[in-house]
């Protein structure tokens, strides 16, 4: 990712040069966002990354996101430089756009599926936040588990390491940030949570796969910083810009 800073109200939006390049309005953070930057760096499309404040928004970003989120993506190369936010819709625009490396299956139905196990997911995604922002209670663990019994149950069907096959595809990178984000329960709940090898074999080993993968490797956050952000963002000041404020302390240390 990006050093740039998130940008706030008041703020001008920065000077890019007219190249063609996409346009991807971000936050270091976002898991939402985060699987904009999967798919086009496993795709190989160049962009540039715009970094905003989120808690005071410049006011410009609703220029290319009418509800104020991210992610949103400009697309020069689209007659009347087109605007589109929310993820999975990005996600399916630069999928069908730019064939190169196709992340869903060609066929409609199993392509119709793979959104379904996407949706799926959004179950997790329901039990998870609550232990990110601190409003679970006890048994939410066990429940989160009990949700990934079915995604076991869905690679080891598969018998493929991805749930894109021999390499990740759409399933894979729009799971992933919040996979990533589990490593944080061990930093905000004092003790270690981590899958049961012998439930989950089959995710343990997705889980140090994807790490190694070239878009993961591009957008990854250690779960000690997803965890230290998020302690800011729950005494109400989300401090965005963690990771640039630490890189520029090392390069002045």
């Amino acid at each position: 990712m990006s050093n740039g800073k998130h940008l706030a109200t008041g703020a001008a939006l920065p000077f890019l040069p007219d190249d063609g390049k996409i346009r991807l309005y971000s936050m270091r953070f976002c898991p939402f966002a985060q699987r904009i930057h999967l798919v086009l760096d496993a795709k190989d499309i160049p962009y540039h990354a715009i970094y905003v404040n989120l808690t005071a928004k410049p006011e410009w970003l609703y220029e290319h996101s009418p509800p104020g989120t991210v992610p949103a993506v400009d697309l020069p190369h689209e007659s009347g430089n087109a605007s589109l936010y929310e993820s999975l819709v990005i996600a399916d625009y630069l999928d069908e756009k730019f064939p190169q490396r196709p992340l869903y299956p060609r066929t409609p139905l199993a392509k119709a599926k793979e959104r379904l196990l996407i949706k799926k997911f959004d179950s997790v995604i329901e039990v998870m936040y609550k232990v990110f922002v601190g409003d679970h209670v006890p048994g939410t663990l066990t429940e989160i588990s009990n949700r990934l019994d079915h995604f076991e149950k869905e690679l080891q069907a598969r018998g493929s390491e991805f749930f894109g096959g021999n390499l990740p595809g759409m399933v894979d990178y729009m799971i992933w940030p919040w996979c990533e984000r589990a490593d944080m329960f061990t930093f905000l709940l004092g003790d270690k949570y981590v899958l049961d090898e012998e439930r989950f074999p089959k995710l343990v080993k997705w889980r140090a796969l994807m790490k190694e993968d070239k878009a993961v490797k591009g957008s990854y956050i250690t779960g000690e910083h997803h965890a230290k952000y998020m302690e800011t963002r729950r005494q109400g000041h989300p401090d965005y810009d963690m990771l640039v404020n630490l890189a520029k302390k090392q390069r002045t240390s």
